[in-house]
């Protein structure tokens, strides 16, 4: 293994969990606008509907997605800009 790709693994990890807390806060505002409830519903809610559950899980997939992709490629391109190498 590379010594960047080991140099950049907790930068990654933190990156990680920076998208993850953003994607949250996202995903809960969102769900507000959309849901027009406080909370999005749980797989095992029993008073919501099949197509609530499904919708609020897909779209919290796709905010989650877009959001760490949108993170890990600015980290890489970054690093790049800073040290010359691609760490992946």
């Amino acid at each position: 293994m590379k010594l960047s790709k080991i140099a950049y693994k907790p930068v990654g990890l933190l990156l990680g969990v920076g998208a993850g807390l953003v994607a949250g806060a996202l995903f809960k505002q969102t769900w507000k606008v959309i849901g027009h409830t406080e909370d999005a519903p749980d797989a095992t809610d029993e008073d919501r509907t099949w197509p609530e559950i499904l919708l609020a899980a897909g779209l919290q997939g796709a905010i989650f997605g877009l959001v760490k992709a949108s993170v890990d490629r600015a980290g890489a391109v970054t690093t790049r800009r800073l040290t010359g190498v691609w760490p992946g």
